[in-house]
Formats: C-alpha cells, structure tokens, sequence
C-alpha cells in the first residue's frame, strides 16, 4: 500500500458521504412498496426506476462537489474510472427485496483512493440502519462506534451468505465445507448481512458471484469495527477485485475460513 492509501480519510469526506446516503435514503423510502416497474437486465437480474434514479442522484451530488472525482456505478457507465478518488455506488443492492418489499436491501456507497477502498457507507434505508467505516476512524452505527465480537471457531460462528445457487461450478463444494463447519448458516442476508458482522451479532459473511459495487463498501466498515476482509485467495480488495469476498468479524477466524474455501485444484496442488 501508498502512503495515499494508508492515511485516515479526511472528515469533509465522510460528512459528504452521509450526505449522499440521506438522499438515497429518502428517495428509496418514497418509493417503497408503491408501484414498481420491474425490467430484466442481460444478465437475467432485476432493475428498477428507482435504482437508476438513486444512482444519477448521488453522481450529481458527486459532480457538483467533488468534479475531478470518478464514480463507478451499477447502473450507469463508468466515469473517470482512473482517478485518484473514485466512488463505487450500487444505489440498490437487493432490488429483489426492494421489489418484494422486504426491507434488507441497501445503499453502498464506497470512496477508493489509488483504487483501494477507504470509505465505506451501508445504508439500510428501510430499519434506518446506517453504518460509516473509514480508515484511520473506528466504525459506527447511526454515530455511535460499534464493534464485531470474538469467535473461539467456525464451529461457534454464525456464517451469513447469499443465495445457495450463486455458489456454483467449483465454488460449490468449498462453500459447502464450510457451512458445514458453522454453526448454522442464514442464507440471503441481504445488505445489511455486513453490518451485523460489523456489530458483532454474526460472525462471517461469505459471497460469490458480488461484482466490486456489491462489496467494497463493506471493506472499511468490516475493518474499521476490527475484522478482515479478503477474496478467497485471502488477497486484499481493490477495484480490481473478483467475484468471491470473504468478511470474518474476529480475524482471528480467517485461515481457517480460508483453509476451508480453498479450490480442489489448489488442495491437489499442495498435497
């Protein structure tokens, strides 16, 4: 890491950004269980009105303060996507639930400084949840700190994840070995899956198939509360990253979820 990416986040930053998830959070909050009109993407995944809405507001809410800025985002193209400070946006993660009118969807909203995550915003417009990570400030929840708890080992965690089928092909069996090692898994945890391992009331959060709008929010606000946040690999994240994170709330747990995840070529090629 460059000194750029080690240095606390400067407040005015962190203040824009809860300004950013208030906006979000009231448009969202309008529109909640009205009526909504659903289109498919190519990639077979639902979209809204409002998730466009919610991701053009916030880009020009960045434009206007912060023009040299990019802005990657879920619904729009990228902008600027090689500047120094770069925000990574899904203004709906969930819209499945936001369709179905459960409330665990959320807002991410992540600031990248040299490509590497060092803000990170989960917003649960709905419970009215909001956790704010930055580097070189301790996480809080709606301005008070919170903390992830210890885990003695998988066999006393509570494991969050997605939905079973997006662990497919040869993430499958990785994945089953290590639910199996749980104590229970709830599976779909939505959003707000991050915070709850943030705040100490779960103990891992594990997902495939999650592009970079889906995760690197979760990085500084995981590891601003005292846990580790990787890819399977147990690599670090970045804009680059791929389609596999791992979030432990006590890093103590980590090899061993690592361990456990590790591919069948990789195990063979240890042995």
């Amino acid at each position: 890491m460059t000194a750029s990416t080690t240095a606390a986040v400067a407040q005015e930053f962190i203040d824009f950004s809860q300004e950013l998830a208030e906006a979000s959070r009231a448009l969202i909050r309008s529109r909640f269980r009205g009526t909504i009109d659903v289109e498919m993407k190519p990639d077979n995944t639902p979209v809204t009105p409002t998730d466009f809405e919610v991701e053009t507001l916030l880009r020009e809410m960045i434009a206007t303060r912060y023009p040299d800025h990019g802005v990657i985002g879920e619904e729009h193209p990228d902008s600027a996507a090689e500047a120094e400070h770069v925000w990574v946006i899904d203004p709906i993660d969930g819209t499945r639930s936001f369709i179905a009118g459960r409330p665990v969807f959320g807002t991410l909203i992540a600031l990248t400084r040299a490509q590497v995550p060092v803000l990170g915003v989960v917003d649960i417009p709905i419970t009215q949840e909001r956790w704010i990570g930055a580097k070189g400030h301790e996480t809080r929840l709606n301005g008070k700190p919170t903390r992830t708890r210890a885990c003695a080992s998988m066999r006393d965690a509570i494991l969050l994840s997605t939905s079973p089928e997006y662990f497919d092909g040869d993430a499958a069996m990785p994945f089953a070995r290590l639910a199996e090692s749980a104590r229970f898994t709830i599976y779909d945890a939505g959003t707000q899956g991050y915070g709850l391992v943030a705040s100490g009331y779960a103990d891992a959060m594990v997902v495939a198939r999650y592009g970079i709008v889906d995760y690197l929010a979760a990085v500084p606000v995981i590891e601003g509360a005292g846990g580790a946040v990787c890819d399977w690999n147990g690599a670090p994240l970045s804009v680059h990253s791929g389609e596999r994170i791992v979030a432990v709330g006590d890093a103590a747990r980590l090899p061993e979820v690592l361990e456990l995840l590790e591919l069948e070529e990789a195990k063979g090629l240890r042995a």
